[in-house]
């Protein structure tokens, strides 16, 4: 299957160029609070745990886990292996956190443990990882129900190394339940010599039923795929018919075993490209475009073939196909363009831009069968321009009136992360990459369950906003769509240097950033305001205010988890479960 390049589709309607800024609002947020009977199950990075990437996957660990099929319902895993979970219905009047689940002692005694992991697969089941390497699969029943059913472990296995759950899905095909669970590990790598010793691991595992007559099915490991990469993925999902994956690292990811078999890599014939000589030649200045294109000898006029409009061009020979078809760079005046044969065998045509200035980067989008020639003028002003960066003057300044660029000069909101990373997205028969991400500059921010049904949202950075995506995995012509807008949320969070989480609302009402110690932000959306208010510098009447709130928790622990739902933001340390209240029904509606 051949790997596409993807370019992500930013929907303007949903970018505000004239966003200002956000506006700090004093209104207090209600918070409440729950004493926790028995401290969260934080478990310290060994000393073995020395590298960048186990900070990534177990140090900012999120302890805290959202069921996105019952509303404001949060769950977590204390010291004694209890999985407790949390419902919310009145602010005023928060319960205990109810047990649902208790995991066995012997596991967590294990001397190479990790945190224990929880992953919500369906509205009835859940995937939890003790943190020494055993992997539960329980039917929980109807968690929103008041009865409080105990969960029930109906697939246990041991896989010898520690891991962390990173995301599941249940699904029935043909009368036969299956369950596709992806772990991660990071593991000791031989063959990393030069790095830091150890590789990413990311495992697939699909668990089915049995096929029976039994009132219990029996579930069973029916396939395993190994994926490996050199550094922890931001994101990654198993679609939720388990048909294929998508991640989002760093560094590139390839399937190596499945079911414990090596897989061989592909291996590409060379292809042969044949040089051909291009079709036609254009040039360009700032106000048009002329093209030169080969034409059989002694075609007269009324043989030519030429429809022009503002944004596409057709131009061929009668009875012959069209030479020269597609959509243009950019807007053109037809009525100012023209064309003429010269020497009886080209058509030379110019094009009058509609916007003098900028340059085409091609002139038929995608039309790569013509050779762009550039004019003496145009390559000695190029030449000019780049000068200073092999001149023995070091001058920065090769605009003459601007300022030279110090990099020290720059915030560390201003900088993009220096690896260049990539979204991918894996088909599960063949195992390779179907669609490729150049994300570049684009941060990688958060991920938020908006729909159970769906795959997990995530969040990028866009400039200096940040943009939510949906996947689609069944729209392989577009396949992520931009849904979402947080105005230079990208900018701001950049700025936070004790940021530990960050995540919004699945109504996208608000985003908010989490510290390591005590602090909250939110961000809300632009709002209508109830009063007048006037632009001071601009003198104009402003309609709506994007406000930020700043919440400070009474509790000098550190912060573990942070999950966000429309109407609450939940903030796990050791000791306490804190709810902020950050909407009420009436701005919901």
């Amino acid at each position: 299957m051949a790997t596409s390049n993807y370019s992500l589709k930013v929907n303007r309607e949903l970018l505000d160029p004239g966003f200002e800024s956000y506006r700090l609002s004093l209104d207090a947020i209600p918070t409440y609070g729950v004493e926790l009977d028995a401290a969260v199950e934080e478990v310290k990075l060994k000393d073995t745990h020395y590298t960048l990437e186990h900070m990534r996957a177990f140090g900012m660990y999120n302890y805290l886990h959202l069921d996105p099929w019952y509303e404001d319902s949060v769950l977590f895993v204390d010291c004694k292996g209890r999985v407790l979970g949390l419902t919310v219905t009145l602010d005023t009047a928060l319960g205990q956190p109810v047990e649902f689940y208790r995991i066995t002692a012997n596991s967590s005694q294990s001397e190479h443990r990790l945190c224990a992991s929880l992953s919500l697969t369906s509205a009835t089941w859940a995937a939890l990882s003790d943190g020494a390497g055993r992997l539960y699969l329980l039917r929980t029943g109807k968690r929103g129900d008041s009865s409080h059913t105990k969960w029930e472990p109906l697939f246990s296995e041991d896989t010898g190394e520690p891991f962390t759950v990173l995301h599941s899905v249940s699904h029935v095909q043909e009368g036969v339940h299956t369950m596709e669970v992806l772990l991660l590990r990071i593991q000791k790598d031989p063959q990393e010599a030069k790095g830091s010793g150890y590789s990413v691991a990311l495992e697939w595992i699909t668990v089915a039923n049995t096929a029976g007559h039994g009132p219990e099915k029996k579930y069973e490991v029916k396939k395993r795929r190994v994926l490996r990469g050199k550094s922890v993925p931001h994101y990654a999902a198993v679609e939720p018919l388990g048909k294929g994956l998508m991640v989002a690292s760093e560094k590139p990811f390839a399937f190596t075993h499945v079911d414990g078999r090596p897989v061989e890599p592909p291996h590409p014939e060379p292809m042969e490209v044949e040089k051909t000589d291009p079709i036609y030649f254009w040039q360009q200045t700032e106000e048009d475009v002329t093209v030169c294109v080969r034409m059989p000898e002694g075609v007269t006029k009324e043989e030519v073939q030429f429809r022009l409009s503002a944004d596409r061009i057709r131009l061929g020979v009668q009875g012959f196909p069209s030479i020269l078809e597609g959509q243009l760079h950019s807007n053109v005046d037809p009525d100012a363009s023209a064309w003429i044969i010269k020497d009886n065998k080209s058509l030379e045509v110019t094009l009058q831009k509609r916007s003098e200035g900028p340059l085409w980067s091609e002139l038929v989008t995608g039309d790569k069968r013509g050779e762009y020639v550039m004019s003496d003028e145009q390559a000695a002003l190029i030449h000019e321009r780049l000068t200073f960066l092999t001149s023995e003057d070091l001058d920065g300044d090769p605009d003459g009136n601007k300022p030279p660029c110090n990099s020290q000069e720059l915030e560390d909101c201003d900088g993009f992360p220096e690896d260049g990373s990539s979204l991918t997205h894996f088909d599960g028969e063949s195992l390779e990459p179907t669609q490729v991400v150049n994300l570049g500059s684009h941060q990688y921010l958060f991920t938020v369950d908006v729909n159970p049904s769906e795959m997990p949202y995530f969040c990028l950075r866009h400039d200096v906003d940040a943009l939510v995506w949906r996947p689609r995995p069944d729209q392989p012509s577009d396949m992520w769509e931009h849904v979402a807008t947080f105005n230079a949320l990208g900018y701001v969070q950049a700025s936070k240097r004790d940021k530990k989480f960050a995540t919004c609302a699945p109504n996208f009402s608000y985003a908010s950033l989490g510290e390591c110690l005590r602090r909250a932000f939110i961000y809300r959306q632009p709002a209508a305001v109830e009063t007048v208010l006037f632009n001071r510098k601009q003198g104009r009447q402003v309609g709506q205010v994007a406000k930020q709130q700043v919440a400070s928790l009474d509790s000098d622990e550190p912060i573990l988890g942070f999950r966000a739902t429309n109407e609450r933001l939940y903030v796990l340390t050791s000791g306490r479960l804190f709810v902020l209240k950050i909407c009420n029904q009436k701005e919901l509606l």
